[in-house]
């Protein structure tokens, strides 16, 4: 199946996150305790979520196969002075490729791999930052949500 790609002028998106650096390979296993001290910083805040979703932002090196810099994050209403190790972040904003991948979160790669062709195809380069915005969870994972968007260098 192809995944769709359009090309989108995101803004950023405040967020309440956790910095880890990780492999790739990683990523799966540091994300769940990084984004539950997020959660636990946040039901002590009533009013600092409303509603919004786990993102996870990747910086990446310049460096072939350093770790990734993660921000495991969740969309919050605003800003606040960190806690522990829970701090105030952004989404970046630009010009982005996005892709909408649906189904189990161990097939996304299908959605950057689509995002990797198009860029390919339209002489686009990342930025050097991506994100993942987590949809609601659903009983059948088929139908789970999850957009892929990738920061894209300005044209020259």
């Amino acid at each position: 199946m192809t995944v769709p790609v359009v090309v989108n002028t995101v803004q950023s998106r405040k967020l309440a996150a956790v910095a880890r650096e990780a492999a790739p390979d990683e990523v799966a296993s540091a994300w769940g305790p990084a984004v539950g001290k997020v959660w636990e910083l946040i039901r002590s805040r009533p009013g600092l979520w409303a509603g919004g979703h786990n993102i996870f932002v990747y910086h990446q090196t310049k460096e072939p196969g350093a770790p990734l810099l993660c921000e495991f994050g969740v969309e919050v209403t605003g800003t606040f002075e960190a806690v522990g190790e829970v701090y105030a972040s952004e989404t970046p904003e630009g010009e982005a490729a996005v892709a909408v991948h649906r189904g189990p979160y161990e097939q996304m790669n299908e959605a950057y791999r689509a995002i990797d062709e198009w860029m390919a195809s339209n002489h686009r380069e990342p930025a050097g930052h991506s994100w993942e915005i987590y949809g609601d969870p659903t009983p059948d994972p088929g139908n789970t949500e999850t957009t892929i968007v990738c920061l894209l260098k300005a044209r020259s």
